[in-house]
């Protein structure tokens, strides 16, 4: 059996290869206007983050209910990509019956969003009925949003981002400047990764633009199409979730 490291190598250099080029974020219903850096629900404290081990799921499981009127094919293809978290991390995906946390799967309009973490209450996870393969319906935008339910915080809000990446607030569109927060070492934790481009919670460069110009520049030399990604994990992704829950690497 593979290990969860050699599974991480294998889906770096898996989505370096199969990263498409142009203008894929033309429409992206990750960013969504009303809701914090367009995909987040804010809770009424922030104050915990992801250093903070009470925002973590207890014993790494996540329980969930899906809400009426979902059909068996979405709720397969959801399950699809919690799959893919389980097999490479000992994080666990159940179905809810009388706990009094869990996570409510629905589908209204409005994008792809969540909240972050665990709360001794409901978690929300929203995901926009979009045909399958489109919209929020692709299973990189899923895992995202698991992720934001593991804990995770978008990489370009890490405390060291400003020595990797250029915020260029002259072409974000003005209302919209807010969403490129950037965090203190005392609200998120790195689990001592490096800052990683290719972080499937990396925004991408074109991230609420106002005139097609970059919002985001890299200060290194990546390849294209990296930043921003959302066809896998990267091996810092992992690396982080398994820390994150104590799993045996």
């Amino acid at each position: 059996m593979k290990t969860y490291l050699s599974l991480a190598l294998f889906a770096v250099i898996s989505t370096i290869r199969a990263l498409p080029t142009g203008s894929q974020w033309e429409e992206d219903p990750e960013l969504t206007p009303g809701f914090f850096e367009g995909d987040i629900i804010l809770r009424p404290s922030r104050r915990n983050g992801m250093s903070d081990a009470t925002h973590y799921w207890p014993d790494g499981i996540v329980y969930y209910k899906f809400c009426e009127g979902f059909d068996d094919e979405r709720k397969a293809f959801i399950r699809k990509a919690m799959k893919i978290i389980e097999e490479m991390s000992c994080v666990r995906f159940k179905e809810a019956s009388d706990q009094p946390f869990f996570v409510n799967i629905t589908e209204n309009p409005g994008g792809c969003y969540s909240t972050i973490g665990f709360m001794d209450d409901i978690s929300t996870l929203n995901l926009q009925n979009y045909p399958i393969n489109t919209g929020c319906y692709r299973p990189g935008k899923i895992i995202h949003e698991l992720l934001h339910i593991l804990g995770f915080y978008h990489m370009q809000s890490n405390y060291d981002r400003d020595d990797y990446i250029r915020i260029a607030y002259e072409n974000v569109m003005p209302n919209f400047v807010h969403d490129f927060t950037k965090y203190t070492k005392d609200f998120v934790k790195d689990f001592g990764e490096k800052y990683d481009y290719g972080s499937i919670m990396h925004y991408s460069p074109l991230a609420f633009s106002a005139n097609g110009e970059k919002t985001i520049v890299p200060l290194q030399e990546i390849p294209e199409g990296l930043m921003g990604q959302r066809k896998a994990l990267s091996k810092s992704d992992l690396i982080k979730l398994n820390k994150m829950y104590k799993c045996s690497l």
